[in-house]
């Protein structure tokens, strides 16, 4: 019994996969409105190799400056610009899917503070230009755990939909989303099933309530071993971390919370470990 616990606890052990990198220049292909502040973009262009392992994968994205149509694209990471011209913005966002048939990679813009991100989204049209730099590696997470668990944010929301279409059937997956109101839920597509639980700030400004923790314990969990993936507002990551730990049984090795923002802040992306 001994033998058989540890051969399934290591083949429920993430693993990390490092890629080489490039600077890619594509193209919107289509602009999608999922909801009234959430947006997909579909781009094209040059994305032979571009490799996704994992469904929390970051890319760079860099955007135009004001009044430009074109990023400044270094070749690499790294890489000076060119002598005379202003850097580019550059930010962190999950590849939703990458179809390599078609040559399309989805991203999903959550469209909140004012930055570059947002009002290039908000702006965005076929023909338009972006830059996109990596992954650089992906964590890979094992799918098979009893029940996954995945808590987050709009910003999170991306990330949560790929694994819940990379799950098989027969998994099991538990969601708790926090957005503004119903008009912000998305629908998920899942093999697996799936159970939503959604947490609505009702106009209070992001990562300042506790609208998920409220969720998370009212949920009750299923049976068996389970993988906690969180990701929010950092310092309420930190918390929900925490509350997993202490109050839900949750293996310190089998739970992963991150920050993909913190209030006051710009192009933060913050683990939260032991």
């Amino acid at each position: 019994m001994t033998d058989t616990l540890s051969t399934l606890d290591d083949s429920r052990t993430p693993r990390r996969v490092r890629h080489d990198t490039r600077r890619r220049l594509l193209t919107v292909q289509k602009v999608d409105h999922l909801t009234p502040r959430m947006v997909r973009i579909t781009l094209t262009g040059d994305l032979d190799g571009f490799t996704s392992l994992g469904f929390d994968d970051h890319v760079k994205l860099i955007f135009p400056l004001p009044g430009e149509s074109r990023p400044v694209v270094p070749e690499s990471a790294g890489a000076p610009v060119p002598e005379g011209l202003m850097p580019s913005p550059m930010r962190d966002f999950t590849p939703r899917h990458y179809d390599a048939k078609a040559n399309t990679l989805e991203i999903d813009f959550a469209l909140h503070d004012a930055g570059p991100a947002t009002d290039w989204a908000a702006r965005a049209k076929p023909g338009d230009l972006l830059g996109v730099g990596g992954p650089r590696g992906s964590f890979v997470i094992p799918t098979n755990f009893d029940w996954h668990l995945l808590i987050g944010d709009e910003t999170a929301l991306p990330a949560i939909s790929r694994r819940l279409m990379e799950l098989p059937a027969g998994s099991r997956a538990v969601v708790i989303g926090e957005v503004d109101g119903p008009d912000d839920r998305l629908t998920f597509e899942s093999s697996a099933t799936v159970e939503v639980h959604w947490a609505y700030r009702n106009g209070a400004e992001p990562g300042t309530g506790d609208a998920l923790a409220k969720a998370l314990k009212g949920v009750t969990p299923p049976n068996g071993d389970y993988y906690a993936w969180v990701a929010c507002e950092s310092q309420v990551a930190k918390s929900l971390r925490q509350i997993l730990i202490s109050d839900f049984a949750a293996n310190p090795k089998w739970t992963k919370a991150a920050g993909y923002w913190r209030r006051g802040a710009t192009a933060i992306h913050e683990k939260h470990e032991d």
